[in-house]
């Protein structure tokens, strides 16, 4: 039998740390090796102690969970899982934490089954980033971009954007790349809870010279402006408006990139750019699939940025990615595919 995978919790509740704890070791896979109170006790136990995951609370005494969480990432290649308040002021300080190096979130709200899921994409995350800090002695030159497809230079008329673990920081990094004037919509299925997505957009309009703001139901859809699906509900267009919709057993995820896509390829046609960032699972493969197939354009993060190549996977082994990029590429090659 493989061995479990360790992880600190740090948290300054008794209670929290107990029911963590509980929680976590329901999976026969995982293993709490120890707590800590504190976040100065966390990042020293991190460092000593090297677990495979930490779990990670913002406010606590004598160092609170975000200057942790800078030492633990500056020190170690340890991922990091916060565990967070479902309130505004605690969504905003998530979205703080996953732009400093946490690589996901777990509200408090949530159960056992849930907190197993994030843990191994955490993981996975952590063995990603093992993986990449050993070759950056050499770093590999990446093969140059493939030109665009002749119809890729046609602008399209939406931008689709889907992500998941990851997907934060992934979304800062692309849309802190598009201009104020960009001439169409840009509309963004991130799988997130509510609260948290609104807190994102915030980050992402403080942030970015385009508009970005939490979608709402009928608002139209206006060019240079970024809208992100609200956590707990479907996105849908129109050629228009935007339709914000309760889940109704289309998919586990709300929102969900497939929901999104297929909504979009249903007004737009081929006149859709799909862009798949990080995540785990494969929402919205099926879509990109179709939308692929009809001459629409698709742009896929590459294994070697994602927090974890799952999403992006799922499209490229299909055969339905255009272009397979590294993050930093991918906002410039929006950007140059209207021609800026």
């Amino acid at each position: 039998m493989a061995s479990p995978i360790r992880v600190l919790v740090v948290d300054d509740s008794t209670f929290m740390r107990n029911a963590l704890k509980r929680s976590i070791e329901q999976d026969p896979r995982f293993k709490v090796i120890d707590t800590a109170s504190n976040g100065q006790e966390g990042v020293d136990k991190a460092i000593a102690l090297k677990p495979d995951i930490v779990t990670l609370d913002v406010e606590m005494p004598v160092m609170n969970g975000l200057e942790a969480l800078k030492m633990i990432v500056a020190k170690t290649t340890i991922p990091v899982v916060m565990v967070s308040a479902v309130t505004e002021a605690g969504a905003k300080i998530t979205i703080d934490a996953l732009s400093l190096g946490a690589v996901d979130f777990i509200p408090k709200s949530k159960g056992a089954e849930h907190i197993h899921e994030k843990l191994i994409a955490a993981m996975n995350a952590g063995l990603s980033r093992k993986l990449l800090a050993g070759r950056r002695a050499a770093p590999p030159t990446p093969p140059p971009p493939r030109p665009l497809r002749a119809s890729a230079r046609v602008p399209a008329k939406l931008v689709v954007i889907g992500s998941s673990t990851g997907g934060p920081q992934a979304l800062q990094e692309v849309i802190r790349n598009l201009p104020a004037n960009f001439p169409v919509p840009v509309v963004v299925a991130q799988h997130m809870p509510p609260q948290f997505t609104l807190a994102l957009a915030k980050r992402l309009n403080d942030l970015s010279a385009v508009r970005v703001v939490e979608a709402e139901d009928g608002v139209q859809l206006t060019a240079g402006t970024v809208y992100i699906g609200p956590g707990g509900k479907h996105l849908r267009l129109t050629s228009t408006h935007i339709k914000v919709e309760t889940e109704k057993g289309e998919s586990l995820y709300k929102p969900s990139v497939d929901v999104l896509t297929e909504s979009a390829f249903m007004v737009f046609g081929k006149q859709v750019l799909g862009v798949m960032l990080t995540g785990m699972g494969n929402d919205g493969a099926r879509e990109f699939i179709r939308l692929h197939k009809a001459g629409g354009y698709t742009l896929v993060q590459n294994q070697a940025t994602c927090v974890v190549y799952g999403m992006p996977r799922a499209v490229a082994d299909a055969g339905a990615a255009d272009e397979v990029l590294p993050l930093e590429q991918i906002g410039p090659r929006i950007r140059g595919s209207f021609g800026f």
